[in-house]
């Protein structure tokens, strides 16, 4: 996995059997390749050929579909973030399939919270996101969302959503308050 290192630049090259590809990593771009490999109507062979697509600019026709999917679950666990841990999904033929990280599944999801995301980023940064599509590294946008401040709509939902409701004697108005927010900004 690549870990944010200040005292290097952002790696975006990899090499797949000797050849060199510079991927793709802006935030949108990966944040689209989310989006492919959650759709559900979008069968297993053109989700890794289209995410290869994304990040590489290239679909590896040379290689037959049960070695481009093991390549791309390498390139989308190295570069995007992946943790070890994580419970590697399989395709009806046992083939190794990508998964998005769960790290923060409770927390927050960044289609649902992406209007709090991008007021967040505004309020915080000044960062109009949509100005920096194809520009801001996906990265540097995880880091910028991991620093977000406790001031900020998005920190205040993410608080709401994992605040434990309150317990003990004169606490029930505080408790019914919490929970409709926690109902109200739950992830669907």
């Amino acid at each position: 996995m690549i870990v944010m290192n200040l005292a290097y630049d952002l790696n975006d090259k990899t090499e797949i059997n000797g050849k060199t590809y510079e991927l793709d990593m802006s935030f949108d771009n990966i944040l689209r390749l989310f989006d492919l490999l959650r759709d559900k109507t979008i069968d297993d062979v053109t989700k890794v050929e289209t995410g290869l697509l994304m990040l590489i600019n290239d679909k590896l026709e040379q290689y037959e579909d049960e070695q481009k999917a093991i390549i791309f679950l390498e390139l989308f666990n190295s570069v995007i973030g992946a943790t070890e841990k994580e419970k590697i999904k399989t395709d009806i033929a046992g083939n190794p399939m990508p998964t998005m990280s769960n790290d923060d599944e409770n927390t927050h999801d960044l289609v649902q919270d992406a209007e709090f995301i991008y007021a967040s980023f505004m309020h915080t940064y000044q960062i109009d996101l949509f100005e920096q599509q194809g520009k801001l590294h996906w990265h540097k946008f995880k880091a910028l969302l991991n620093g977000l401040g406790e001031d900020t709509i998005f920190s205040r939902i993410v608080d709401i959503r994992t605040r434990e409701l309150p317990k003990g004697k004169g606490t029930q108005k505080e408790r019914e308050r919490l929970k409709k927010l926690k109902e109200q900004y739950k992830i669907t």
